[in-house]
């Protein structure tokens, strides 16, 4: 993690996570409950910045396709 890049990216997908998970613990939905988690653990094992915004893109849209 040395860019500054990479630790905002890190920083915004993690706080995106947070909601996520606040919210799919409240509403006891699966699905968000899942992706939070996933958003605030994935920066650790993501080396470049591209891949990052990538699968948290692809992570941040998954609840609104998967609905349960």
């Amino acid at each position: 993690m040395g860019s500054t890049a990479m630790i905002m990216w890190s920083v915004l997908f993690g706080a995106i996570g947070m909601g996520y998970f606040v919210y799919g613990k409240r509403q006891q939905a699966i699905v968000p409950l899942c992706i939070g988690m996933a958003l605030m653990v994935y920066p650790f094992f993501v080396a470049s910045v591209t891949s990052l915004v990538i699968v948290g893109m692809m992570l941040v849209a998954i609840p609104f396709f998967v609905r349960r």
